[in-house]
């Protein structure tokens, strides 16, 4: 790879930066996808060809500069050759999540305005033409598999393939022309425009530059001294602004491999085969994969249990030393040696991380037990803070500087500031050119000199020069008495035992705070087999009085814990319900990335706030729901709400 700066090599836009992979790595794998158990593979070489012949394909179709091309699917080669073909035409990829439902589709084809559309199966496809009428711009659906498809009016569809036959048929007369659109691309072209998750309202179209994401994709990679050698599996949703640049920035900036799973069920089986040097998962992963370390070890013999007990210790006391090559006496280091070989490199390779030489983790906060437990390990995991906006990289633990508290320093090239009133702003090379057809929150959220508002409220330390982030900035309020409400730190601790899948807290401007919490149903599922416990289902599991006491004491522990913080003690939990439900994205109360739309929650639930603060022992009630089919439907329940004790400033401080 050069030592240029891209825009000095030439390398300014994601088309250049595959010629450059084509002619440099050209034998060398760029992607892999597992189909029927099968890993198939392909070169930079042979990716440059299929983006070629798809682009070619698009320009018969008649796509125009500036059109913006939909895709929708799991993560698979073909797509993402999608992308990169519809930035060779001059055109702008808009990925979408594969499980939208057809109202969240509609709206973003719409605003959008797109004239194609690439999807994946007959599901996708399906999921379009029910709300075509609806899509005035709509001209042709491209589809990847053709299972199903044979007698639908192929007037308006394409199969991929038969597309991309068209495109090489026709390469003489189009070779120049799909040339000159792709010579004609810049750093400030358009390289993408990706739907911001729409906690608080309708989503926004963030668009970002070819400097953008080249330039965030260089510092990143610097940073962490990722190179053409690394593997990567892309699992994450397409439409998600990480898996965009890991599986398509960082990948054409070094020329490492991408990895599509066959399917989320193999996803497990297919991490282990490929065995990723470089790893990003949300929380919730690594904390099931936890869970379900902890399910098989209860289940586990007596003397393997001694065994993972016995060298666990020594991990968790010297582990994280020796990951950052810190000074570990002679015993602890062999006693660390042996218990690799036992059980930690037994267990790496179960749960396919024998190989991650730099892991990240971001979205949420995680639990400081379950990141060590990782790190005690020997797995170099890492937390970074990043968004849509700033082409994900704001932040980073560099190594030998990783901390569960905090995010880390400033990416490179990313200034910070903290306002005020607390809020993070940040300035960057990959800062966001706009949001597509909405100046006015373009305006309130980066100013004229290039600072974005993050919503982010957090400090910068001043000894460390590391950020720590305490909560959204507009879910910080007071309490009736003035203390500070933070409910984002309450609810991370929390999710920190494993019982504990969703926790939301209630309590800016009352006299205390109220949470409504989801159960995790593998966790508590196999709690309640191995005590005897009989249920039909998540509902009543969910309300079984020895599950409520189990909750509430987690409640109380969490209590006790925030107590001991004077700042935040306010946030302690008075009162309680376990939800007869799991939050749910089709729902509308959780975004597709899995964040909680708390107003929607607290406006949707509001009989049961009321039960909460009004001192009801139970609350009978009615929720809508939407069912895989997207039918609707509505489930009745009777939920206890329980008081949860909570410690004062004076106990606390004994």
């Amino acid at each position: 790879m050069t030592a240029a700066k891209p825009a000095e090599a030439g390398l300014t836009s994601v088309p250049a930066l595959l010629a450059r992979n084509a002619n440099d790595f050209g034998g060398k794998p760029a992607y892999r996808e597992k189909e029927l158990g099968i890993w198939q593979s392909w070169t930079w070489s042979e990716t440059k060809e299929e983006v070629e012949a798809l682009a070619l394909g698009l320009l018969t179709l008649g796509v125009n500069p500036g059109d913006h091309i939909a895709i929708i699917g799991r993560n698979r080669p073909y797509l993402y050759w999608s992308m990169v073909a519809a930035q060779s035409v001059g055109a702008v990829p808009v990925p979408l999540y594969q499980d939208a439902v057809g109202e969240e589709v509609a709206y973003v084809l719409d605003h959008c305005q797109a004239r194609f559309i690439i999807a994946g199966d007959q599901e996708q496809v399906d999921k379009v033409l029910d709300i075509q009428d609806r899509l005035d711009r709509l001209e042709h659906i491209v589809y990847l598999d053709a299972r199903g498809m044979r007698k639908y009016d192929h007037a308006k569809l394409s199969q991929f393939q038969e597309l991309q036959e068209n495109g090489r048929a026709q390469k003489e007369s189009l070779a120049a022309d799909l040339k000159a659109r792709t010579d004609a691309l810049t750093y400030d072209s358009t390289c993408v425009m990706l739907y911001t998750s729409g906690t608080t309202g309708r989503p926004k179209g963030v668009v970002l530059s070819n400097q953008n994401i080249i330039e965030t994709s260089k510092n990143s990679c610097d940073f962490d001294g990722l190179g053409a050698g690394e593997e990567v599996l892309a699992y994450l949703p397409m439409a998600w602004v990480g898996d965009f640049i890991f599986s398509i920035g960082q990948a054409y900036w070094t020329g490492f491999c991408t990895n599509c799973p066959e399917s989320a069920g193999t996803m497990m089986l297919d991490l282990r085969e490929i065995g990723p040097t470089y790893y990003f998962a949300p929380p919730r992963v690594f904390e099931t994969q936890l869970t379900n370390v902890m399910i098989r070890m209860e289940d586990a013999g007596r003397f393997k249990r001694w065994l993972f007990n016995r060298y666990m210790n020594v991990a968790k006391r010297v582990g994280p030393q020796i990951l950052d090559g810190k000074p570990v006496g002679f015993i602890d280091r062999l006693s660390y040696r042996l218990g690799d070989l036992l059980v930690f490199g037994p267990l790496k390779n179960t749960l396919g991380f024998t190989n991650v030489r730099v892991g990240y983790t971001a979205g949420e906060a995680i639990g400081p037990e379950i990141f060590e437990f990782y790190r005690s390990l020997g797995i170099n995991l890492k937390q970074l803070y990043g968004q849509t906006e700033a082409s994900v990289f704001i932040t980073q633990q560099p190594d030998n500087e990783v901390r569960a508290d905090t995010v880390g320093v400033p990416s490179p090239g990313v200034e910070l500031r903290i306002a005020d009133n607390g809020e993070v702003f940040y300035r960057s090379p990959g800062t966001f050119v706009k949001y597509f057809q909405n100046d006015e929150s373009t305006a309130d959220t980066k100013d004229s000199e290039g600072w974005v508002a993050t919503g982010d409220a957090g400090f910068i330390e001043k000894d460390t020069g590391h950020l720590r982030i305490i909560d959204r900035a507009k879910d910080v309020g007071k309490m009736a008495d003035g203390r500070l409400f933070a409910p984002k730190y309450v609810e991370n601790k929390l999710k920190f035992f494993p019982n504990i899948l969703e926790a939301v807290v209630f309590g800016n401007g009352r006299d205390s705070c109220v949470a409504f919490i989801n159960i995790d149903m593998t966790a508590v599922g196999n709690w309640a087999e191995r005590n005897n416990i009989a249920y039909g289902g998540y509902q009543e599991l969910s309300q079984h009085p020895a599950v409520l006491d189990m909750i509430q004491s987690h409640v109380e522990e969490v209590n006790a814990s925030v107590a001991a913080d004077e700042m935040l003690s306010g946030c302690q939990i008075h009162r309680f319900l376990v939800l007869h439900k799991e939050l749910d994205a089709d729902d509308g109360e959780m975004t597709r990335t899995r964040k909680v739309r708390r107003r929607i929650v607290e406006e949707k639930f509001s009989d049961l706030v009321t039960g909460l603060y009004d001192g009801s022992p139970s609350v009978s009630t009615v929720t809508e729901v939407t069912y895989e089919d997207g039918r609707k439907g509505s489930i009745s329940a009777t939920l206890d709400l329980r008081d949860a004790a909570v410690v004062s400033q004076k106990m606390a401080a004994e």
